[in-house]
This record gives structure tokens, C-alpha cells and sequence, in this order.
């Protein structure tokens, strides 16, 4: 072999190499604003991009917005300077984020939201759960515990879109029974704020049968209200989300008969793998839904 042959093939080894350097940098970087992590849900659907960014061979960048807007803001400006390839967000208002959007959209970077959805902005996909479709279950259950009579309560987050589709197919699936009547819809955001507005409801309405949680803190605190006012065995809690915490309830607390079981950490890793094809070029479905689940006591030896 030849001095000349040697430094050809060093060259073509050192050309390989960067070829390979250069294939890993085109994995990307995706960056994730995240509603909380103060929430069971969150710190699961966290944990699952987390992994599947690992799977994938992409960068992940995790900001917390504390349900914060202008942190959230702030957060998707600084993914922009840093110029990532694609921005995930759970919004912390649906309508909020438009103008961060809409600027991620002008710096060419897609954005795909998870498990809340963003109003009057254009993303190149929604991963989450099928909230409707959940609320109409909650309200099938609702109906079925209360033998399809009674006055029912409502516990809400109103400025988040996936709340108001899950509270939306709640009352949609009781209207199909008219002696149900909903007395009640007030704003519960935070367990505490939760537990004011169900004492709030239980009080001024002496003969509510059932109530609504928007979310596993907010049907928690509504079950603790529930013991608080001697009314347990006459006022049924449901909730939403699913998380252990709300299903050892559900398996043990008679004022919480069931919750509607979503499934953050296939809505985490699907998010990711959405941002990754989009990173590669691949086209992506614009509506990811994830069917959730019913859970109730006779789900307890499962």
C-alpha cells in the first residue's frame, strides 16, 4: 500500500466520520413548554418525552410555566432565539398563546400542542386526549350513578380548551337526561381553589346529587367538601385525569365513585415522535387523539 493509497483512505475515514457528526446535529432539538409540574399528569407525560427523546436521537429542552401565561411566553420567545427545530406546549391559556405561536410560526419553527389545545393559532398538530368523548363518558357515568335523576354540580377551569371539551361533552351526554339538571358550574383551578367552590356549591345548593371535577385535584377536594359536609352516600364525585393518587380514592373513598383515565405518558412519547418526523420531514397527522379510559370501584382488583 502506498504512501498516497494511506492518505486517501484517512481522508475517506475522516470524511466518514464527519458525515456521521453531521447526521446526529440533524437529529434537532425540540423544545417544550409545559403547563406545570406541579400536577401527577404533568411530571408522567414529562417523564415520557423525556424518554422518547431519548429513543429518538433528539435534544429535548423542558421549560415549566407554573400556569403562568407570561412565563409560558417568555419561554416559547426563548426557544425561538435559540432557534429549535420544533416547539411542543401545553398551553396554560388556549387563546393566551396565540401570539406565541403565531411568532415560533414566523421564525419557521412548527409547533405541536399537547394535551390542551391552542385557539385562533395554526400548530402542525394536537396530541391529546379525546376530552369530549371523555366528558360524554363522565356524563354516561354520572348518569348511571345517579339513576338518571338529580341535580349535578360542576367544578371548572374555563380558559383551557381541553377542559371546556370535556365540560362540553359532560353536559352533552346528560341532556339525553332531562331530569338531570346542572345547578352549578363555578372555576375551581387549584386543589384549594377546588375545595372553596365545592363547599361553595354543597352549601348553596342543599340537594346536589353529584359533581364534576374538571381534573384529579379538582374531584379530590370535591370528595374532601363532600366528608367535610356529612354528605357522603348522597353526593357522587367523579373526576378527570386519572392519576394514582385519584384512582387509590376511587378504590377507597366512598365519595369518589369514578374518574375518567387519561394516558399522559403515550401522549408525551407521541408528541416527541410527531416533533422528531417533523424534524426528518415526514408528514404528521394535525389531530392525535388518545381515547381515554372509565375507572371505577369494580376496577379495583385489576
Amino acid at each position: 500500500m502506498t504512501a498516497r493509497s494511506t492518505i486517501t483512505r484517512a481522508a475517506l475515514v475522516m470524511l466518514m466520520g464527519l458525515a456521521a457528526a453531521g447526521t446526529a446535529e440533524a437529529k434537532g432539538v425540540v423544545g417544550a413548554s409545559l403547563l406545570t409540574q406541579q400536577h401527577p399528569f404533568y411530571i408522567a407525560l414529562a417523564q415520557a418525552m423525556k424518554d422518547e427523546a431519548a429513543k429518538d436521537g433528539v435534544e429535548l429542552q423542558v421549560s415549566i410555566a407554573n400556569q403562568d401565561l407570561n412565563k409560558q411566553i417568555a419561554d416559547v420567545e426563548d426557544f425561538i432565539t435559540k432557534k429549535v427545530d420544533v416547539i411542543v406546549i401545553s398551553p396554560v391559556d388556549s387563546s393566551g398563546v396565540r401570539g406565541a405561536i403565531k411568532a415560533a410560526e414566523r421564525a419557521g419553527i412548527k409547533v405541536i400542542s399537547v394535551d390542551v389545545p391552542a385557539r385562533h393559532a395554526e400548530v402542525a398538530a394536537y396530541v391529546g386526549t379525546d376530552n369530549y368523548a371523555g366528558g360524554e363518558k363522565a356524563g354516561e357515568l354520572m348518569a348511571a350513578r345517579l339513576n338518571n335523576k338529580g341535580q349535578v354540580a360542576i367544578i371548572d377551569y374555563p380558559t383551557v380548551q381541553s377542559v371546556v371539551d370535556r365540560v362540553n361533552g359532560f353536559r352533552h351526554a346528560l341532556a339525553a337526561h332531562p331530569d338531570i339538571k346542572i345547578v352549578a358550574d363555578q372555576a375551581g383551578i387549584t386543589r384549594a381553589e377546588a375545595l372553596a367552590a365545592a363547599q361553595n356549591i354543597l352549601q348553596a345548593n342543599p340537594d346536589v346529587a353529584g359533581i364534576f371535577g374538571f381534573g384529579d385535584d379538582a374531584a379530590l377536594a370535591a370528595a374532601k367538601a363532600v366528608h367535610d359536609a356529612n354528605r357522603v352516600g348522597r353526593v357522587q364525585v367523579i373526576g378527570f385525569d386519572g392519576m394514582q393518587e385519584a384512582r387509590n380514592a376511587v378504590d377507597h373513598d366512598p365519595a369518589f365513585v369514578g374518574v375518567i383515565r387519561q394516558f399522559p405518558d403515550r401522549m408525551g412519547a407521541q408528541a416527541v415522535d410527531s416533533a422528531a418526523a417533523l424534524i426528518n420531514n415526514k408528514s404528521i397527522e394535525p389531530k392525535q387523539l388518545i381515547v381515554p379510559g372509565v375507572y371505577t370501584k369494580q376496577d379495583t382488583a385489576r
